[in-house]
């Protein structure tokens, strides 16, 4: 035989050479895209002339299309792009908008003119502005849907190799090094970008996270011939329309008997746990209820159209689903007072950042005591708290996931008590220093005070944050991982929306004629601690909410609850049907024997 006529063998692709491009894409992404937000609320007020209200609105719904893009995101990547495509092309809209923002900063005539100091008036922003702006903004927010749903699993395909016998050691560094790289990420845009913005200018402050963009669409591009690229496939969120869709189709049907019969007139996938629907939300089961078997089967046992007929499994997940919503949606109220990053940066703004007498804190930069108060409780609690709890009561001791989420609702709502004692106290200075008509002067009070309500708040994100998204992944099967993974940034999209929602009510409810808004761009004449008093409000009435939310739930996974609680169906696989199945499976094995006889063997 010829050399010639021998197969040559694939290049190897894959593997730990693709990481540094993986993390690094999305590594810069997050240093650009976070590094914008904090000082934001200054650049519309100051060189767009936005008032207070109007610009915390405008941030909110950029927060919300960005939280909420990753959904779209993974729905466009699991169907029809595959990840690869869908970072790559996420990568460049990033950079567009990003490349747009600063433009905005280095052309004048993309903004308004300066105010009129001697006659107090501002021109307002043109159309054409106004749509350069927001421009930017939705290719920045669409640039994070391609990227952040798609990054982590599209870094797992490159090391999912069955065989590396170390492939769960590797998996296991490579999240590691993933969360790692997040998390500096996040610190170095909290202070080296904010930093630079207030040192140098918007010029070198948006072009920097603009250079970061494009050197991370330029590395992720560049190790493309390296990449494991899997096709798209079905997408588990179609699979859960289909459920909707077929079980609005079969309304008029009616449900098939419990016996023998019954059992074979619902469609199974192979290898699936789920056996029979439940009884939950039991209108869902027409969608799995096979008509006519000659034709809506195909020999292969699948769906000859999957919008007309469903699996259990697909009936289950959505079931699934809808049973975590009530408890899915107390966090929104957490992610409505952590979002609040616009007050604060005014009120440390206004305050004396200094630590010596040469160097002081930006104002943006006081969200890294979140991130900081976040890590530092996430390590003490596994390394720490657990183990000398555990040691102490002679078991192993853990706090469930429910309690976990109660304590950071609470903490929540203890930050906004403590936010509002504080501005009270800041309010109270300035006016006793007359500096009423001057909300840029520095009160004489120190911003370290500003410190504990942002701890607070990385303490209840610990606690709610990530109980929330172990408590998805226990109670959601394995398949619906992808859910998981979007349901808490779809929460913050939401918190977002509402958040807007509720500065537009209290600034229209509490400003006049005669009246001062609570939310005015005069920090020192309006009432930011009525604000966040009104928070802490809505945050012990969700307390309450949750409470019997939690109750409604009932026992989770693991608490010692039967197998239909958990979803699964707890009718018992007739035993004639399990000698069908046996044989059927064996059939099915011997057919494919025949077609390839690698597998005779």
């Amino acid at each position: 035989m010829n050399r010639e006529d021998e197969e040559t063998p694939e290049p190897t692709k894959g593997g730990l050479i693709t990481m540094p491009f993986i993390i690094a894409n999305e590594a810069f992404e997050k240093v650009a895209s976070y590094g914008l937000l904090p000082n934001m609320i200054l650049y519309l007020m100051r060189d767009y002339h936005f008032g207070v209200a109007k610009g915390t609105n405008f941030i909110f719904f950029w927060s919300a299309a960005t939280n909420f893009m990753p959904l779209p995101g993974a729905f466009i990547a699991d169907s029809y792009l595959g990840r690869f495509l869908t970072i790559a092309l996420g990568s460049i809209s990033s950079l567009s908008g990003m490349t747009l923002l600063w433009l905005t900063a280095m052309i004048p005539r993309a903004r308004p003119p300066p105010c009129d100091q001697s006659t107090s008036t501002c021109e307002s922003t043109s159309t054409p502005q106004m749509i350069l702006l927001i421009s930017a903004f939705a290719l920045i927010s669409i640039g994070a849907g391609g990227i952040r749903p798609c990054s982590l699993a599209f870094g797992a395909d490159q090391l999912d190799r069955k065989e590396n016998p170390n492939n769960k050691r590797v998996l296991e560094s490579y999240f590691n090094w993933y969360y790692a790289s997040a998390f500096i990420s996040v610190l170095v845009a909290l202070t080296g970008i904010v930093y630079t913005q207030d040192h140098l200018g918007w010029k070198v402050g948006f072009g920097i996270p603009a250079i970061l963009m494009f050197f991370s669409a330029f590395l992720f591009v560049l190790a493309s011939p390296f990449y494991v690229k899997q096709k798209a496939n079905r997408s588990l969120f179609t699979g859960l329309a289909q459920v909707i869709a077929v079980a609005y189709k079969n309304r008029k049907l009616d449900f098939p008997s419990q016996d023998l019969d019954g059992f074979r007139c619902y469609h199974q996938k192979k290898g699936s746990e789920f056996v029979l629907p439940t009884n939950k939300l039991r209108f869902l089961n027409k969608a799995c209820i096979i008509k006519d078997p000659e034709n809506d089967i195909t020999p292969d046992g699948l769906a000859s159209d999957p919008w007309s007929l469903c699996t259990v499994q697909q009936v289950e997940e959505l079931k699934a689903l809808i049973k975590v919503i009530p408890l899915w949606s107390t966090g929104i109220m957490l992610s409505i007072n952590v979002s609040q990053t616009t007050f604060p940066l005014l009120q440390a703004s206004s305050m004396d950042r200094h630590i010596t007498s040469s160097f002081q804190i930006p104002a943006g930069s006081f969200g890294t005591f979140t991130i900081i108060t976040l890590s530092i409780w996430v390590i003490l609690y596994d390394r720490v708290v657990l183990p000398l709890a555990s040691k102490v009561r002679g078991k192993p001791v853990r706090l469930g996931v429910k309690l976990r989420m109660g304590i950071g609702l609470l903490l929540s709502c203890m930050a906004m008590v403590v936010s509002a004692i504080v501005e009270h106290v800041r309010r109270k200075r300035a006016l006793e220093e007359g500096l009423r008509e001057n909300p840029r002067a520095v009160v004489g009070m120190s911003a370290m005070w500003l410190v504990p309500q942002y701890c607070l708040n990385g303490f209840a994100e610990a606690f709610t944050a990530i109980g929330q998204t172990e408590f998805y992944y226990s109670e959601f099967p394995r398949s619906m991982s992808s859910i998981a993974a979007c349901l808490f940034g779809l929460g913050m999209a939401v918190a977002n929306l509402l958040a807007s929602a509720i500065v537009s009510a209290v600034d229209g409810l509490t400003s006049g004629t005669t009246r001062i808004s609570w939310v005015s761009s005069n920090i020192n004449e309006g009432r930011y601690d009525n604000y966040y008093w009104l928070l802490a409000i809505m945050s012990l009435l969700n307390i309450v909410y949750f409470l019997f939310c939690s109750w409604m739930y009932g026992p989770c996974t693991g608490s010692g609850m039967n197998v239909q609680e958990q979803g699964i169906s707890s009718r018992k696989e007739p035993e004639v049907c399990k000698v069908e199945r046996k044989l059927k499976d064996e059939l099915d094995e011997r057919e494919e024997g025949k077609k390839d006889p690698d597998l005779r063997k």
